[in-house]
């Protein structure tokens, strides 16, 4: 359903305006940040999976500056500028740690790193851009190391649900998104132990229909899905939408909506055996004489 042309092409116009325009993925990736206070965890590596230009790679080598870290993109542009911003930072700031972190062009979906290497799989919303979530969950669970964590971010259902709803013509123009138990049942079909799932709305404000857009356009995230319009899209249908965008305005601003879907699981012990055999462990609590 998702056209990976058009989602390659999206990011690589928007690599050089996205840390300008990002202001809800960093917003969103400090609440991600926050609940890692809650959690013991001392990985020797972690995976930034969908990292874009690397905003999360410098937090997280400030939580845990003895892993070793490695981000993933799809986006080799988005890659490119990460590193360039990276290199002049670390020249500015010679004092920080961490040194160089490698980044890799990969597929969420089929990614070329050895199972078990991981303490921390981390990716913030990039998982509503996959035609096959489970596939990618596959993957992190391949990855981590048991009693390793996965946390992630995405978007859910209601998510510029005021843009699809200003839009009578038929096509997509936002992407598709999945909801916040079907992420829960695919963690427990990959075999991740205890989910958690929770969601949170947070409503960010536009002047106008057109300017909602060039924030899309900035940060990459306009629509990627087969189902979109790919002619021009006539005069009267865009003063359709606009006017039809104005009946939600509050206070003389348009709103939109951004569900704001998050979830954590661990890799439990396995249960079975490569060829199908249960595993069972024996602990026992006393030395017999």
């Amino acid at each position: 359903m998702i056209d990976q042309r058009q989602l390659r092409r999206n990011f690589a116009r928007a690599a050089s305006s996205y840390d300008e325009a990002a202001v809800l993925q960093r917003e969103i990736g400090r609440r991600m940040l926050e609940r890692l206070d809650y959690v013991r965890l001392t990985p020797q590596r972690v995976l930034d999976l969908g990292c874009g230009t690397g905003a999360s790679i410098n937090a997280l080598h400030e939580r845990y500056p003895k892993a070793a870290l490695i981000g993933v993109d799809l986006s080799e542009s988005m890659l490119r500028v990460g590193q360039a911003q990276g290199s002049r930072l670390r020249w500015l700031l010679p004092f920080l740690g961490g040194g160089k972190t490698p980044l890799i062009v990969a597929d969420a979906t089929a990614l070329p790193l050895s199972a078990r290497s991981f303490g921390l799989v981390w990716s913030n919303l990039m998982l509503h851009w996959l035609d096959d979530p489970l596939r990618a969950f596959r993957e992190m669970h391949r990855l981590l190391e048991v009693e390793g964590l996965l946390m992630f971010s995405t978007f859910g259902p209601d998510t510029l649900k005021e843009l699809r709803a200003s839009f009578g013509d038929g096509h997509a123009h936002t992407q598709r998104f999945t909801d916040m138990h079907d992420y829960g049942d695919m963690l427990v079909a990959c075999g991740f132990a205890d989910p958690v799932m929770d969601a949170e709305v947070v409503t960010m404000s536009y002047a106008s229909l057109d300017d909602l857009l060039a924030d899309l356009r900035r940060t990459g995230s306009g629509c990627a899905m087969r189902a979109r319009r790919h002619g021009l899209t006539g005069r009267s249908l865009w003063a359709e939408a606009r006017a039809a965008y104005r009946q939600l305005a509050r206070d003389g601003r348009l709103p939109a909506t951004f569900e704001v879907v998050y979830g954590h699981a661990w890799k439990a012990q396995p249960r079975t055996t490569a060829d199908g055999r249960a595993v069972i462990r024996f602990d026992p609590k006393q030395r017999l004489r």
